[in-house]
Protein backbone atom coordinates (compact mmCIF):
# COMPACT_ATOMS: atom_id res chain seq x y z
CA UNK A 1 0.00 0.00 0.00
CA UNK A 2 1.95 3.43 -0.90
CA UNK A 3 0.94 6.07 1.80
CA UNK A 4 2.87 9.09 1.92
CA UNK A 5 3.80 10.72 5.53
CA UNK A 6 6.73 13.15 6.84
CA UNK A 7 8.85 11.54 9.04
CA UNK A 8 11.67 13.25 11.38
CA UNK A 9 14.83 13.36 8.98
CA UNK A 10 17.14 12.74 12.39
CA UNK A 11 14.76 10.08 13.36
CA UNK A 12 14.90 8.38 9.88
CA UNK A 13 18.97 8.75 10.30
CA UNK A 14 19.16 7.33 13.50
CA UNK A 15 16.78 4.17 12.63
CA UNK A 16 18.46 3.71 9.41
CA UNK A 17 22.18 3.47 11.12
CA UNK A 18 20.99 1.37 14.14
CA UNK A 19 19.52 -0.96 11.85
CA UNK A 20 22.03 -0.62 8.95
CA UNK A 21 19.02 -0.67 6.32
CA UNK A 22 19.54 0.12 2.72
CA UNK A 23 16.38 1.64 2.13
CA UNK A 24 13.47 4.06 3.98
CA UNK A 25 10.89 1.53 3.67
CA UNK A 26 12.87 -1.33 5.14
CA UNK A 27 13.26 0.72 8.18
CA UNK A 28 9.82 1.75 8.46
CA UNK A 29 8.75 -1.68 8.09
CA UNK A 30 11.15 -2.71 10.66
CA UNK A 31 10.01 -0.54 13.16
CA UNK A 32 6.30 -1.72 12.22
CA UNK A 33 7.21 -5.24 12.69
CA UNK A 34 8.67 -4.47 16.03
CA UNK A 35 5.06 -2.38 17.27
CA UNK A 36 3.01 -5.76 16.03
CA UNK A 37 5.60 -8.11 18.07
CA UNK A 38 5.35 -6.28 20.98
CA UNK A 39 1.73 -6.29 20.55
CA UNK A 40 1.93 -9.72 20.26
CA UNK A 41 3.87 -9.69 24.00
CA UNK A 42 1.35 -8.10 25.54
CA UNK A 43 -0.99 -10.35 24.58
CA UNK A 44 0.99 -13.55 25.88
CA UNK A 45 1.84 -11.11 28.77
CA UNK A 46 -2.07 -11.23 29.17
CA UNK A 47 -2.88 -14.94 29.04
CA UNK A 48 -0.16 -15.64 32.16
CA UNK A 49 -1.83 -18.34 33.70
CA UNK A 50 -3.93 -19.28 31.39
CA UNK A 51 -1.98 -20.65 28.79
CA UNK A 52 -1.76 -24.66 28.79
CA UNK A 53 1.91 -25.87 29.02
CA UNK A 54 1.63 -28.09 26.10
CA UNK A 55 0.71 -24.63 23.58
CA UNK A 56 3.48 -22.68 25.00
CA UNK A 57 5.50 -23.76 21.84
CA UNK A 58 2.74 -22.92 19.55
CA UNK A 59 2.78 -19.33 21.03
CA UNK A 60 6.43 -18.79 20.70
CA UNK A 61 6.42 -20.11 16.78
CA UNK A 62 3.24 -17.57 16.14
CA UNK A 63 5.20 -15.39 17.65
CA UNK A 64 8.67 -15.34 15.73
CA UNK A 65 7.16 -16.50 12.37
CA UNK A 66 5.24 -13.18 11.51
CA UNK A 67 1.86 -14.01 8.55
CA UNK A 68 2.81 -13.14 5.30
CA UNK A 69 -0.15 -10.65 5.87
CA UNK A 70 1.94 -8.72 8.24
CA UNK A 71 -1.36 -8.83 10.70
CA UNK A 72 -0.47 -8.71 14.15
CA UNK A 73 -1.17 -12.51 14.99
CA UNK A 74 -4.19 -12.82 17.54
CA UNK A 75 -3.15 -15.60 20.13
CA UNK A 76 -6.19 -16.59 21.47
CA UNK A 77 -7.95 -17.15 17.96
CA UNK A 78 -4.47 -18.77 16.55
CA UNK A 79 -3.85 -21.36 19.51
CA UNK A 80 -7.70 -22.44 19.09
CA UNK A 81 -7.07 -22.96 15.53
CA UNK A 82 -6.71 -26.55 14.17
CA UNK A 83 -2.63 -27.86 14.65
CA UNK A 84 -0.96 -27.02 11.36
CA UNK A 85 -3.35 -24.13 10.62
CA UNK A 86 -2.11 -20.15 10.95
Amino acid sequence: MRTNIEINDDLMDQAMKSGAFKTKKDAVEAGLRLLARQAAYREILALRGKLRWEDAPRAAELILNEPATGHPVRLNEALSAKPGMP
